[in-house]
């Protein structure tokens, strides 16, 4: 690879920064005019976008493979740069903020759970923010209470790397606790629960319902009917918005998402 194709990675933190305490507070997101693509000789991966989404909000993402829905997530936290338009939280524009910044006020809760070799409580809380108090009561809301207080070790019980000790399933409630004690305002769920057992999928969704209810939830839903509740749902298709309102809207127009619906397809 030439030097002249290396993309710089942006600032992790910035001097200049004048972020308001606690942002974001309300969890708003402006999307105006956004498009992202992989290498400036392809074609755009996600192609104008504008949508509002109020703070406390449930949006769902769905659309088939290559639609362009982790596409647009990977522009929200700067994994990959706008090409054109920007995003706004709060009003602040988030290509002005150093990626720390911006990538620790927004919680994810990926598809393949990030475990990492050491303890239990080392993995919720990597940074020893949060008391023993707050970290078992995350535990609780993610249901995984009983289990870690039947191991001999309990908060200290030694997670193998990748968390290859634990199910697939409690390794995805651990990055739900993590979620939970993090608390942000803006959530973010990347088909998370694509691998896990309906019941755990259930556990899950029932947490985000009742814990991240003020907050501003985004899902890339893999089974449709985790979001047929939510205010709205972002169709999208090859890179495009093809659709973007209520559930129960989009079902009466008998469009794209009343076909996935009624195919019973999952969005992948």
């Amino acid at each position: 690879m030439c030097v002249c194709d290396v993309i710089l990675q942006a600032e992790w933190k910035l001097d200049s920064s004048s972020l308001p305490a606690g942002w974001p507070t309300e969890g708003h997101i402006q999307i105006r005019g956004f498009s992202l693509r992989y290498r400036p000789d392809l074609e755009p991966a996600i192609r104008n976008i504008s949508i509002d989404i109020q703070g406390g909000e449930k949006v769902g993402i769905v659309g088939r493979t290559g639609a362009g829905k982790s596409s647009l997530m990977l522009g929200l936290f700067r994994i990959i740069e706008a090409a054109e338009g920007n995003i706004f939280i709060d009003g602040v524009d988030v290509s002005k903020l150093g990626l720390h910044e911006l990538r620790s006020r927004i919680t994810i809760i990926p598809q393949d759970p990030v475990l990492f070799s050491g303890s239990l409580r080392m993995n919720l809380d990597p940074f020893d923010c949060y008391s023993d108090e707050e970290v078992w009561r995350a535990l609780e809301f993610s249901h995984l209470k009983s289990f870690v207080s039947g191991l001999p070790d309990k908060l200290n019980h030694e997670c193998s790397e990748g968390g290859e000790n634990l199910s697939v399933g409690q390794r995805q409630l651990l990055c739900l606790a993590r979620a939970l004690l993090r608390k942000t305002k803006i959530l973010v769920l990347d088909e998370a629960t694509a691998a896990v057992d309906m019941e755990t999928d259930n556990l899950i969704q029932s947490t985000i319902r009742s814990q991240f209810e003020d907050c501003t939830v985004l899902t890339i839903a893999h089974r449709l009917n985790t979001i047929m509740d939510y205010n709205r749902v972002l169709v999208l298709e090859k890179g495009e918005m093809a659709e973007f309102d209520s559930p129960a809207v989009l079902t009466a127009q008998r469009g794209a998402f009343y076909k996935m619906a009624k195919d019973g397809a999952p969005s992948s």
